[in-house]
């Protein structure tokens, strides 16, 4: 997941130079390092606030955000960290403080994607139900008895009302049979989409989401 395409600053860069890389690469976040050693991230409202943009960014005070990730990280840490931070990428620093390139929110997304394979044929099956009803061992029964498995699984918190929705995706299209038997279990139904129509609509959000993040 690591990128270099986003190149990182050096010191001797003006604070106009990063603000035309933010602008080209669509971020509002850029990397500093000396040498290879990582400093720190540059905000646009760090360069904005600078009283000469044309002189070196190594000039001058900056709030410098020392966000990063290590190279072992896991993508659940990597979201976490640009969440958390509100960032439109986060660095990926190795051993003695080493920087190795940024992971982008398109990289995730791309990552993501493939983790909750998206991209593999089947359908999606959405539960909802109570936490304390809640079991995955349970769950995939129902699902490997109607000749079916699991490919992935997300698990959202609805902190309010103390509900959980399943979200799975699944490695058959026709789940007709898989829905039925969930129903006769007395499990909440919250939704079904067939192959195309799911990957049609993940398709368009992410299209969507892609064209923001390039506003």
């Amino acid at each position: 997941m690591i990128s270099n395409l986003v190149p990182p600053l050096k010191t001797s860069d003006s604070g106009d130079k990063a603000l035309i890389w933010m602008h080209e690469f669509g971020v509002n976040h850029l990397p500093i390092v000396s040498g290879d050693q990582y400093l720190g991230l540059i905000t646009e409202d760090d360069i904005m606030d600078l009283s000469e943009p044309m002189a070196s960014i190594g000039g001058y005070e900056l709030s410098l955000q020392k966000a990063y990730v290590t190279e072992n990280a896991h993508l659940y840490e990597v979201i976490k960290t640009i969440v958390e931070n509100r960032l439109t990428l986060v660095p990926v620093v190795g051993e003695n403080n080493v920087y190795e390139g940024v992971v982008t929110l398109e990289n995730i997304l791309k990552h993501f994607a493939e983790l909750s394979s998206v991209n593999e044929t089947g359908a999606v099956i959405v539960l909802n139900l109570n936490k304390n009803e809640y079991s995955l061992s349970e769950i995939a029964r129902i699902v490997e008895s109607n000749g079916a498995m699991i490919l992935s699984s997300h698990v959202f918190n609805n902190k309010e009302d103390n509900h959980l929705e399943v979200v799975l995706k699944l490695n058959v299209s026709d789940i007709r049979t898989i829905v039925t038997t969930f129903e006769r279990f007395e499990y909440t139904i919250g939704g079904f989409f067939q192959e195309d129509e799911y990957r049609d609509q993940i398709q368009d959000r992410f299209d969507s989401l892609m064209n923001y993040l390039n506003i």
